[in-house]
């Protein structure tokens, strides 16, 4: 049998050298930086313009949004589609400690991190702390992606889709996942955690949900 040219220049897309500086990457990123991932599918078309300045005066940047100290009613009060279940709405956990996880199934280190929030949640859930993963991406056409996820990582916790909404005022302006946020009994956001690192964000997520635990409620 004769072999085409094509055929005989073909190269395999994964050799041995680009396999060798994936690992390297990956074990640089997961050793030393917090990894995350565009909370969008597909990067903007064009980039924003910027203002123009004037020829008086130096152009001034816009305010940033003021940080969240609480979850406004927008999000609280939302309903919210769930993997299985009556919707979820996140005012239904006061009076717990509550931890909001945004994630997607393509984000490696949402992949990464979703393991320690299952510890974290078996650990301390009996003494009132609750977990709610909310993934970003279009329940329409993730919603197998997601179930299987669920099930291939035994997830303990509820799981659910955020509306673009609630996704847009949790993140304030940093397009980036993992998110999560750890939500005192009374409603206050205790901290908050952009992207994912292995060795400084389980430790600093546990004492953050110790310290949620051992607040008392304000009546």
């Amino acid at each position: 049998m004769k072999v085409s040219k094509k055929t005989e220049l073909r190269k395999p897309l994964w050799t041995p050298a680009r396999l060798a500086f994936t690992t390297v990457v990956l074990f640089l990123v997961a050793a030393f930086g917090i990894a995350s991932c565009s909370s969008g599918d597909e990067r903007r078309a064009t980039p924003p313009v910027a203002p123009k300045a004037s020829s008086n005066a130096p152009a001034s940047r816009p305010p940033a949004p003021a940080l969240l100290t609480t979850l406004p009613p927008s999000v609280a009060d939302a309903e919210l589609q769930a993997v299985s279940g009556k919707p979820i709405k996140l005012s239904s956990y006061a009076g717990q400690v509550l931890v909001v996880n945004l994630w997607a199934t393509w984000c490696g280190p949402c992949r990464a991190e979703i393991p320690e929030l299952v510890k974290l949640h078996k650990e301390f859930r009996s003494k009132g702390l609750e977990v709610v993963g909310l993934s970003t991406e279009d329940p329409d056409t993730s919603a197998e992606k997601v179930r299987n996820f669920v099930g291939d990582f035994e997830i303990t916790y509820r799981v659910g889709w955020a509306t673009n909404e609630v996704a847009l005022t949790l993140m304030q302006g940093r397009d980036s996942i993992p998110q999560s946020f750890v939500i005192s009994r009374d409603g206050q956001i205790v901290k908050r955690f952009i992207g994912f690192n292995p060795t400084s964000t389980p430790p600093q997520m546990r004492e953050a949900i110790e310290q949620a635990l051992a607040q008392k409620t304000t009546e």
